[in-house]
């Protein structure tokens, strides 16, 4: 069953997604050579308190941290440490959530660290958080699930090859609803798969979190001994972008952006629902 939500229900989270923008900018601005992986964990934890939220990732399936901080090759799911300490030239995606008042909102951003990436590396970021915008754009009424997958491969499909020879998406992982749980129906595939048919048909109140995943090199993954990190199988560098949205009567709300998506959206000639909080 895919949970509809009702406009007040989508201003709850709404709440819970700028709580993530806000774990977000304060993990960004701290995410600096020479800091550990738990400092930014630590960073996390005081926003959440401050807006007295709670965490939705700590604790969940037993994860011990409240944000992942997936370092160069981790694609996902990397815990923070006091070992794993920031290096000028390294990437890392952050995926960060919140609950208020039993909504949750989830969201992920990759940030570089320091200074001197190599060009790929920067394109690897752009090509992975465009291809969620694509994705976000083709959230519209009447659509169906398989045009967000396809809107999220065809931008990745159609930019110019890396050095390395290829973009891999990643396949064992993808975008879900989110709502009164933080993973919920339907799976959210970011290619198109015709074993999956079509999936459901999107109408005002569905809620999904947009998450594409993509490499360097190959789009197939292993977990480590402690179940929970995630890498590329062949070491190759990976980019995670996400935001969680709401579909409403008058188009996509971005739940977790500052500015529900506005400027973004209108790139792709989108129009973003009103901020329901009135921001």
């Amino acid at each position: 069953m895919v949970q509809i939500k009702t406009p007040e229900q989508i201003a709850k989270m709404r709440e819970a997604g700028l709580v993530v923008a806000a774990i977000h900018a304060a993990t960004r601005e701290a995410a600096v050579p020479g800091a550990t992986t738990h400092d930014l964990d630590q960073v996390a934890r005081k926003v959440i308190a401050d807006h007295g939220a709670k965490s939705n990732f700590l604790g969940y399936g037993g994860f011990p941290a409240t944000i992942c901080t997936s370092v160069n090759e981790v694609v996902v799911h990397g815990i923070p440490d006091e070992k794993t300490v920031l290096k000028d030239g390294d990437i890392i995606s952050i995926d960060a959530g919140a609950i208020v008042d039993g909504w949750h909102g989830d969201a992920a951003y990759t940030a570089f660290v320091g200074t001197g990436h190599a060009p790929e590396l920067i394109e690897l970021s752009r090509v992975t958080e465009e291809s969620m915008w694509a994705g976000i754009a083709a959230m519209k009424v009447n659509n169906r699930l398989v045009d967000i997958s396809k809107a999220i491969e065809s931008y990745i499909r159609r930019q110019p090859r890396p050095a390395t020879g290829k973009y891999g998406i990643i396949e064992d992982f993808g975008g879900h609803g989110i709502g009164t749980e933080m993973h919920m129906d339907p799976h959210l595939l970011n290619y198109v798969s015709r074993k999956r048919g079509k999936g459901i048909k999107l109408v005002p109140g569905v809620c999904l979190a947009i998450e594409p995943m993509v490499s360097l090199g190959t789009a197939r993954t292993e977990t480590l001994a402690d179940d929970w990190t995630v890498i590329t199988t062949d070491g190759t560098w990976s980019s995670h972008w996400e935001h969680s949205i709401a579909l409403t009567e008058q188009g996509p709300l971005v739940l977790t952006a500052p500015d529900c998506g506005r400027a973004k959206l209108a790139e792709y000639g989108v129009k973003a629902a009103p901020d329901p909080l009135g921001r």
